[in-house]
Parts: structure tokens; C-alpha cells; sequence
């Protein structure tokens, strides 16, 4: 790949990851080495397993062209002049805003999304919050906190139990919840997932579900189940990359999860999210990637609803030194104002991975989506909410730590004190 400036490509770039559990025995630990250091032993990440629905790669194809032929080295000054003088972004305007040559231009180009954003969003924010109803999950991506080798307390919640964090995150106010496990089928399968969007239902407007990538069949179920809408993050668009770093299980098939998006557009989602985890590849890269996935689904299904989110890297249980490498607040804004002017009709979401002030900020220039009240642990929400214990045998640990603990009430109360207007819901059922 041409143009990459700082991620090294090499068999060791997971060694920064990597953390063995001293409670792990002698042959977990000698299988666990053996992906590590061996190739070999991995599956072709390229290579579809016989129950996974294949569809049209066009998208896909289109997408690993434009990346792999991506020079952000080669734009300069005068190029992220012109992109930001013509009324519609162009794909080429879109790499320029990218690219270093547009870090002197921020002001500029925070404006200009600004502007964008009033115009269609006016200064509305939605707010949401995440519900992790499991934490079990089969694959393993050695950056992340729920990977099957890291040592954490598991827990997967029952009916009653998922009901009950329900009940207390809707009485706080929320209207909008975004249901998540880990990835993995056997522990929470389709019918798990499905009865949770049931519940979900009685007690929410709008539900959302960012669980392990599925067929189109599969989608349309939790679709009638009550789903709205379905996330999926690609981690990275970048290959070689990812092959380094997600070792084991359905996960490290690359094409199926890049697919996730459109096969939930074809089971009935009503709308769906895109991502890539800065900090695990050269994020230039993966951010052009991201925005022209998203684009090209959007003009291929105009009625989906569209949204992007730039989560960056953040510690996890057992390993604080995670960290997003090259994406400072910066150019994390850089990617964000792109964004925005090349997808004026986007949701944008920042999570709470980010800060209160940053997060304050962004939503008056590109974001029009935040989340509250969270926890990325399992079970936890009667103490987080009411510093009252539930039941300790019901918690499971976090997938990763947040930087924005906010309430919804805390923020309700900034973003009207900053101008904003905050939004629980803007759906009706009829």
C-alpha cells in the first residue's frame, strides 16, 4: 500500500498486544503462543466458512481499489484549497481533506463542516446509550478487552436480568439503547439476540444492536424482533493489518464482515454504521475507506439511514498501555470535519471513548450523535446510575475504559448550556 507514513507492517506489529493470563493452563497457553508466532495455523482471512452468504463484492472491490491506490503524501496545499472551494466534495477532494497537507487548513475546514452540519442537521444532538447484555466471544483480536484469551469475568445476562437494566436505564430518561454482546454465536445466539430486541422494545423508541456480523435471513429476524438499526465496526480496511491482528475465530474473515452493513440493508435495517478503530492501521487509510464504503452503500440504498463514528483506541482489562498511537485530538478532528463534508447527510456518532470538552466541541462542528449514561460492562447499571450494589454475580468486566462518564442529565444540561438541542427520539410508530 503506497502512502503510509508511521504503522509499521511486520509479523510483530501484535506483539504490542500481546498479554498472556497466568491463569491460562499449559495447552491453552501452547495454542494461544502457536497463532501468535505461526501463520500458518490462521485461516485465510479472504476465505468465506460454507454457512456465510456471499454477495456482490462491487462495493468492496471499488472500496480496497481507491485505498490501496490512496497517496496522502501526494496532496497538497493548493488541492485542499480547491476541495474546500467547490459546494459538492468530491472522492479526490475527500482524500485531500485527509491527507497532511489539509493540518494547517482545520480552522477552515471545521467552518465549512460546520456550516454543512447546521444545514441539515440544524443544532440538534441525539443521544443514546450502550447496553452490553454479554461479554463471551470466540474470536481473538489481541487488542481487545473481550478477546477469548484475555482474562475477565463472563457473564451473559438472562431475560430477567436483561429486563432489569432496561428498567433502569429507561427510567433515567433514555429513549435510544444500542444492545451489544461479544462475538460469540454459540453463547448468544440469534434467538438470545432476538429476544432482547423484543424486550427492548417495550421499553425504547429506537433500538440498535452492534453484535458479531450476520446472514441477510438472520438480520431480517431481529429486524422483526424490534431492531432499527445495525453497527459494525471493520476495525481495519487495511489487510495485512488486519490479519495480524485478529488471530482467531468468524471474525477474521474480512470480507464478511466488510459486507455486514449491506446484508443488514438487505434483511430490512432501517439503518446502519460504519467504523474503523483508529490507531490499529494508518488511519488515513482506514478513514478514506470508512467514508467511501459509506458513501457508495448510500447511493446504492438511498433510503438507508447513514452514520459514521471514529472510535480511537483505549486500555482494556489487563493491558492500561493500549493506546491510539498517531490519532491525537487533531487529526481525530481532521477526520471528522472530512467526514462531514464529504457526507453532509450523515449521522456522525462520538462515543464516550472521547472527552467531556472534545466531545462538547466536536458536536458544534460534525457530530450530531453522543452517547450517556454508559457502562461497557455487563449488569452494572443499577450501581452506575444509583451507587446502589446489584447482584455481583451478574457483572461482567468492561470491553474497554471510557473518558466521558457523563449522565444523561448531565448531558442534557451541557449541551443546552452550549446552544445545542438535545434530542431523545424523533420517531413515531404508527
Amino acid at each position: 500500500m503506497s502512502g503510509e507514513t508511521s504503522m509499521p507492517q511486520s509479523e510483530n506489529l501484535a506483539a504490542r498486544y500481546l498479554v498472556d493470563s497466568p491463569h491460562l493452563g499449559p495447552a491453552a497457553l501452547e495454542r494461544k503462543h502457536r497463532v501468535e508466532q505461526d501463520p500458518s495455523v490462521r485461516a485465510d482471512i479472504m476465505g468465506y466458512l460454507p454457512d456465510m452468504d456471499q454477495i456482490d463484492p462491487s462495493i468492496r472491490n471499488r472500496v480496497m481499489a481507491e485505498m490501496d491506490a490512496y497517496d496522502p503524501a501526494a496532496y497538497t496545499a493548493a488541492d485542499v484549497r480547491r476541495a474546500l472551494s467547490h459546494d459538492t466534495c468530491t472522492l479526490d477532494d475527500f482524500k485531500a481533506l485527509l491527507s497532511p497537507a489539509a493540518e494547517p487548513f482545520l480552522e477552515q475546514m471545521a467552518q465549512k463542516a460546520r456550516l454543512e452540519t447546521r444545514k441539515h442537521f440544524g443544532n440538534t444532538v441525539y443521544i443514546f446509550t450502550p447496553l452490553y447484555i454479554a461479554n463471551y466471544c470466540e474470536n481473538y483480536c489481541v487488542y481487545c478487552g473481550f478477546n477469548c484469551y484475555n482474562d475477565i469475568r463472563r457473564i451473559q445476562l438472562n431475560a430477567q436480568q436483561i429486563e432489569h437494566e432496561m428498567q433502569v436505564i429507561a427510567d433515567s430518561g433514555i429513549e435510544e439503547i444500542l444492545l451489544l454482546t461479544g462475538e460469540s454465536p454459540k453463547k448468544s445466539n440469534l434467538e438470545y439476540i432476538g429476544e432482547a430486541c423484543k424486550l427492548a422494545r417495550k421499553y425504547f423508541r429506537n433500538v440498535g444492536l452492534e453484535v458479531y456480523p450476520m446472514n441477510v435471513n438472520a438480520y431480517r429476524y431481529l429486524h422483526e424482533c424490534g431492531a432499527d438499526y445495525v453497527t459494525v465496526f471493520q476495525e481495519s480496511y487495511d489487510r495485512t493489518v488486519y490479519e495480524q491482528l485478529h488471530l482467531l475465530g468468524r471474525k477474521r474473515i474480512w470480507p464478511y464482515r466488510f459486507e455486514a452493513q449491506e446484508r443488514a440493508l438487505m434483511g430490512g435495517m432501517r439503518g446502519v454504521g460504519f467504523s474503523a478503530l483508529l490507531g490499529l492501521a494508518e488511519f488515513r487509510h482506514d478513514a478514506l475507506a470508512t467514508g467511501l464504503h459509506a458513501y457508495l452503500l448510500q447511493r446504492k440504498y438511498p433510503h438507508a439511514e447513514i452514520s459514521l463514528s471514529c472510535p480511537r483506541l483505549r486500555p482494556i482489562v489487563n493491558n492500561d498501555a493500549i493506546n491510539p498511537l498517531d490519532v491525537h485530538e487533531t487529526q481525530l478532528c481532521q477526520v471528522l470535519c472530512a467526514y462531514r463534508i464529504f457526507l453532509p447527510f450523515a449521522g456522525i456518532v462520538v462515543s464516550s471513548r472521547e472527552t467531556a470538552r472534545f466531545r462538547n466541541g466536536i458536536v458544534k462542528i460534525a457530530a450530531t450523535k453522543v452517547s450517556a449514561g454508559v457502562s461497557t460492562g455487563i449488569g452494572d447499571h443499577e450501581e452506575k446510575y444509583h451507587g446502589t450494589s446489584g447482584d455481583a454475580d451478574a457483572e461482567g468486566d468492561e470491553q474497554f475504559e471510557i473518558a466521558d462518564a457523563r449522565s444523561l442529565q448531565q448531558m442534557y444540561a451541557e449541551l443546552e448550556e452550549g446552544g445545542m438541542q438535545p434530542v431523545l427520539n424523533d420517531y413515531v410508530y404508527v
